[in-house]
C-alpha cells in the first residue's frame, strides 16, 4: 500500500502560496489514486487477509490521503 506522506497546509494569500496549495492538492490526489490502484490490484483473498473488503478500498484510500496529515 502507498505510504502516507506528511502534507502540510499552506497559506494561499500569495501567488506562491496558491501554487503551494495546488501542489499539496495534487500530491494528495496522487496518493489517493496510487492507494486505490494498489489495493484494487490485490485479489479478494489478499484483501481478506488484510481484513478489508473490496467495497472499502476508496474509503481506505481517502483516509490515507486526506485524513492522516
Amino acid at each position: 500500500m502507498a505510504a502516507a506522506q506528511q502534507i502540510s497546509a499552506v497559506n494561499i494569500a500569495s501567488p506562491a502560496g496558491f501554487l503551494d496549495a495546488l501542489l499539496v492538492k495534487f500530491a494528495r490526489y496522487r496518493l489517493y489514486r496510487q492507494t486505490v490502484n494498489e489495493l484494487s490490484a490485490l485479489t479478494n483473498r489478499d484483501l481478506a487477509d488484510l481484513g478489508l473488503d473490496r467495497s472499502e478500498i476508496k474509503r481506505i484510500a481517502y483516509q490515507a490521503a486526506y485524513e492522516n496529515n
